[in-house]
């Protein structure tokens, strides 16, 4: 039974990569008439990382759908979702990944860091094992992304007051120290979720009215209609 359990996960893992390379491949290829017809302004990319079991999937879910998946299982290698908010009278499409946490899909993960314009860095303030590993999130993040991404530190699943692990003053003294905003929130009670995505969209707003951020090179996207931002000249997803 141990066997086909891991033969299982192997195929879930092959499947899911050649899911996403079909998907983005699709993206690039996608008719010009189609994508110039989106009636959002900004389109900016999201990415979540953190231990497995942290509730990133739950706070995806929960924001996007506005439901929390009891029993949800891990994540395997990446997953997406799109929601589009307003924004001081601008439609804003925010394109969400929730990526894997294990050790094994971190080569397939680190790929969707580069072009993201913010990282929301989740742990569980019930476990002490997921706080004690974002110095390597971190570490991650200084190698494969731009030092302009917008950065988030979230302490997850606040509601289990009982079970807390982490204090709100070390997860805010650990923000600090890396410069990344702070907030905790809760999943499961939907406490900050949708502050923390709005937060997220307005702050990308700001700094893309204000020239901060650069548009792709992309004609799909005249000037005027709808404007995909990304941290890098070039960038590829």
């Amino acid at each position: 039974m141990t066997f086909l359990f891991y033969v299982y996960e192997d195929l879930q893992y092959i499947v899911s990569l050649i899911y996403f390379c079909d998907l983005l491949n699709w993206n690039s290829k996608k008719p010009t008439s189609d994508i110039s017809m989106e009636d959002y302004k900004y389109l900016f990319k999201v990415v979540l990382i953190g231990n497995a079991g942290v509730g990133k999937t739950c706070l995806v879910r929960r924001f996007t759908q506005g439901l929390f998946p009891p029993g949800q299982g891990a994540t395997i290698g990446v997953d997406f979702m799109i929601k589009s908010v307003e924004i001081d009278g601008d439609k804003v499409k925010l394109q969400i990944w929730d990526t894997a946490g294990q050790e094994r899909f971190r080569s397939i993960t680190q790929s969707y860091y580069r072009s993201a314009n913010a990282l929301i860095v989740v742990y569980d303030v019930c476990c002490q094992a997921s706080f004690d590993s974002l110095i390597q999130w971190i570490n991650e993040i200084e190698t494969h992304t731009n030092s302009k991404v917008l950065t988030y530190l979230v302490g997850n699943k606040i509601d289990q007051i009982n079970r807390r692990e982490i204090p709100t003053n070390i997860g805010q003294q650990f923000a600090d120290r890396y410069e990344m905003t702070f907030l905790e929130t809760s999943a499961k009670e939907a406490d900050n979720v949708e502050k923390l995505f709005f937060d997220i969209a307005r702050e990308l707003t700001k700094q893309a009215k204000a020239h901060e951020l650069r548009p792709h090179n992309n004609k799909a996207f005249p000037s005027g209609e709808t404007t995909p931002i990304s941290s890098y000249n070039c960038c590829r997803t």
